[in-house]
C-alpha cells in the first residue's frame, strides 16, 4: 500500500473550465518546444548565444512542469485535457533536446536512446497499471527528474574546460538512476498489479467460480 500515492495520472478530473492556468503553462510548455529546437540546432550549434537562449527557455519551461500540477491539484483545477497534455508535453520537451544534442554530436546516441526507451516504457506501464493504483515517485525517481535535467541543461550550454568534462560525469550520473529507477518502476508496477485490491478481488472472484463448479460437478 506504500507504493500507492496520489499522481497527476489518477488524479479525478474536476469540473473546472478547460481554460485555465495549469492548462496554460502545459499548452505554453508544448509551445515552446519548437522554439527550443530551432534556438539549439540553429547553424549547428555553434552559436552560443543561441545556445545560452535555448538554455533559458529549456530552464522555464522546466519550471512550468514543475508547478503546473501541483497548482492543478491545490486548486481542483485537474481536467482530462491536463491529464493527457502534461505528459506529453514533458516527453516532447526533453526528448527534443535529447535528440538535438545528438543531431549537433554533443551527446552520444545511446544515451538518448536508453533515456527516451525508458521514459516511453514507463509512460505505458502507467497505463498498463492505472486501474489497479499509481505508483508513487520514488525518492530516485524525483533524484533522476533533477538530475537528467541539469544534466540536459549543461549540455544545453555552450561550455569549455573543466565545465564541459564534468558535465558528462552529470550525465553519466542521469543515466545510472534513469536505468535503476526504470527498473524499479517495473518491479513496483508487477507487484502492484498482483497485490491490489482490484486483483485480489478478482482472485476472489475465480475461487469463487472454481468453487461453484466442483460443487456443480459433484452435486451431478
Amino acid at each position: 500500500m506504500t507504493d500507492v500515492a496520489p499522481d497527476p495520472a489518477a488524479t479525478p478530473p474536476s469540473s473546472a473550465r478547460l481554460v485555465n492556468l495549469p492548462n496554460a503553462l502545459t499548452v505554453l510548455r508544448l509551445a515552446v518546444v519548437p522554439v527550443f529546437a530551432v534556438l539549439l540546432l540553429h547553424e549547428g550549434g555553434v552559436d552560443a548565444a543561441d545556445r545560452w537562449w535555448a538554455a533559458v527557455v529549456f530552464g522555464l519551461a522546466i519550471i512550468t512542469d514543475r508547478y503546473d500540477g501541483m497548482i492543478a491539484r491545490r486548486t481542483g483545477q485537474v481536467t482530462e485535457f491536463g491529464k493527457l497534455a502534461d505528459p506529453i508535453a514533458d516527453k516532447a520537451l526533453t526528448g527534443t533536446a535529447l535528440i538535438a544534442l545528438s543531431v549537433l554530436a554533443l551527446l552520444p546516441w545511446w544515451v538518448t536512446v536508453v533515456i527516451l526507451v525508458r521514459e516511453v516504457g514507463v509512460t505505458l506501464l502507467r497505463f498498463w497499471v492505472i486501474r489497479h493504483g499509481v505508483i508513487a515517485a520514488s525518492r530516485g525517481g524525483k533524484a533522476k527528474t533533477v538530475v537528467q535535467s541539469l544534466a540536459i541543461a549543461l549540455y544545453i550550454l555552450p561550455l569549455t574546460g573543466a565545465l564541459a568534462s564534468a558535465r558528462w560525469w552529470v550525465m553519466a550520473l542521469a543515466v545510472a538512476l534513469t536505468v535503476v529507477t526504470g527498473l524499479d518502476y517495473v518491479v513496483r508496477a508487477v507487484r502492484l498489479r498482483r497485490t491490489s485490491a482490484r486483483a485480489m478481488r478478482a482472485a476472489a472472484a475465480r475461487r469463487a467460480s472454481g468453487a461453484g463448479g466442483t460443487r456443480t460437478d459433484a452435486a451431478a
